[in-house]
């Protein structure tokens, strides 16, 4: 019966925000309540699911008890666990900061939100390929919502830029496995790595065809180069709570590169053996250079976050293209890393640029803000995560990074790359944080708001800056647990590497009788 838990992640949202549908407008303390009790439920079971897969086992759940490879299964093993956690981590702290009154700009926010919760970890737990294609289309349907929640000309801009480039990354996810169906008659992706294995010569073209088709659409949802174009100005124009819960969209492709390419198109995939092989690090390693080109050429914080977002996945993803055990839990381990630390600085900006009025987030002198010392150390701890420097989380997740390089044949490449654009991010974060706390001028009389010297009282401070201080101290709990969490990333890339057990965990399942 253990099983029925790996449903609860998916199941919990939904509920959510159908309730959450069904509730009057005027309702939002109520609204807000609901959500938060359905985020703080979805973490506890996020923490009863890690800790019972964390000895290797593989919940199995086939929804109407029909037996895997037939109808819609979900599967909890160590990856799918590991995302669930880090997601629900971040969204607490996102929809803390959103209830602080950025979700009352429109009538939805919080069933849109959760929406975005239950199609996310569905992402994470679906066993098969085109319940994943499901997922992204939910997905896209509640961050488009979401991205354009309050309005405005840049966010509608960047929505229709965000959801038309999706669409075509659907379009080709619906040709990839409609060929692999067409091939195989499954797209349970157990059975698919059976059968991709046991496939014969004459179907190797159209399989590695679809691979890539594949391999394309969790490139363009990773934000991987060239398929980038649609991040910067979607994360740079939303609301604060939605741009952090954003951290960890790409993440998702990330997610569907390394499930897919270790489990159907891995080592044991015969004709289709380590299809991606060849592209990953190249793009990934790219992808870095030009997120990090991004983040010295931005004229906004926002913006500049944004392009640290697109740096960190060709970060995670030049790990994952190492191809190893090592380069794997390297990038496990950097991943919620990441994402806490960009979700925060996302959360950080927003208060900053309220302080500045009409300078907002420009990277022009401003007046001096309120609360600067607080807002200042808060940005020099997570510029040091996001630049990599010793002692925190940063640091340890590009050490092991090139740690798991220091065989591989492109180490010259991997290195220069990871320690130049470190060196970057580095100066441009401090000419950032110089221009916001340091370069000040007097504001003009005619564009001065009344209310921004106005007193903040440290109870609203406290609230405002809580969910901030809860992400960094994600990331301090990752070096201080440093040991725990790299052991549970290698048993997770173990896991991984060797995917019989999954295989047998979803095709051999027992079926409950009623």
């Amino acid at each position: 019966m253990i099983n029925h838990i790996a449903i609860f992640p998916v199941l919990l949202p939904l509920l959510a925000g159908i309730a959450l549908l069904l509730l009057p407008g005027r309702q939002l303390p109520l609204k807000r309540a609901a959500s938060l009790i359905s985020v703080v439920l979805q973490i506890i079971t996020a923490v009863v699911l890690l800790n019972t897969v964390s000895n290797g086992e593989i919940l199995v759940y086939a929804l109407g008890n029909w037996v895997p490879p037939f109808g819609i299964v979900l599967v909890a093993d160590r990856l799918a666990v590991w995302m669930l956690t880090i997601t629900a981590l971040v969204a607490i702290c996102a929809l803390f900061y959103a209830s602080r009154g950025s979700d009352s700009n429109g009538a939805h926010f919080h069933t849109l939100f959760q929406l975005q919760l239950f199609g996310l970890n569905g992402a994470f737990l679906t066993g098969d390929l085109f319940n994943l294609f499901v997922f992204f289309e939910i997905l896209l349907l509640a961050s488009y919502s979401l991205l354009l929640h309050g309005g405005g000309r840049l966010r509608t801009k960047a929505g229709l830029h965000f959801v038309t480039i999706n669409l075509v990354g659907s379009t080709l996810f619906l040709f990839a496995v409609g060929t692999l169906y067409g091939l195989l008659g499954t797209l349970n992706m157990a059975d698919l790595a059976v059968k991709v294995a046991a496939a014969p010569a004459d179907d190797v073209v159209l399989i590695h065809i679809a691979g890539l088709l594949l391999f394309a659409v969790f490139s363009l949802k990773a934000a991987l180069v060239p398929l980038y174009l649609w991040l910067p100005a979607a994360y740079a124009h939303t609301t604060a709570a939605v741009a952090a819960l954003f951290a960890i969209m790409t993440k998702v492709g990330a997610y569907s590169i390394l499930r897919v390419y270790t489990l159907i198109f891995g080592t044991q995939a015969g004709i289709a053996a380590n299809l991606t092989e060849t592209w990953l690090l190249p793009m990934a390693i790219l992808t870095l250079i030009i997120g990090v080109l991004g983040v010295l050429a931005s004229t906004r914080l926002r913006q500049q976050i944004a392009y640290l977002v697109i740096a960190s996945i060709g970060t995670l993803l030049t790990a994952t293209g190492i191809n190893s055990a090592a380069g794997i839990t390297a990038a496990l381990y950097y991943l919620p890393h990441s994402t806490f630390a960009a979700a925060a600085f996302f959360l950080l900006s927003d208060s900053i640029a309220q302080r500045r009025h009409i300078m907002d987030d420009q990277f022009e002198p401003g007046p001096v803000i309120q609360q600067q010392r607080l807002l200042g150390s808060l940005f020099f701890i997570t510029a040091i995560l996001i630049a990599g420097l010793p002692p925190l989380s940063g640091f340890i997740g590009k050490f092991l990074i090139l740690n798991a390089a220091l065989h591989h044949p492109d180490l010259p490449w991997i290195m220069g790359v990871i320690l130049v654009t470190s060196l970057f991010t580095l100066i441009a974060l401090a000419r950032s944080g110089s221009m916001l706390f340091y370069r000040t001028q007097e504001p003009h009389t005619g564009n001065v708001n009344p209310d921004i010297n106005k007193p903040r009282s440290v109870l609203s401070v406290t609230g405002e800056l809580t969910p901030v201080v809860g992400l960094l101290l994600f990331c301090i709990g990752l070096v201080i647990f440093a040991g725990t969490v790299t052991d549970y990333t290698a048993a997770i890339a173990n896991q991984l590497l060797h995917p019989e057990t999954y295989i047998k965990s979803v095709l051999h399942m027992e079926v409950i009788q009623p």
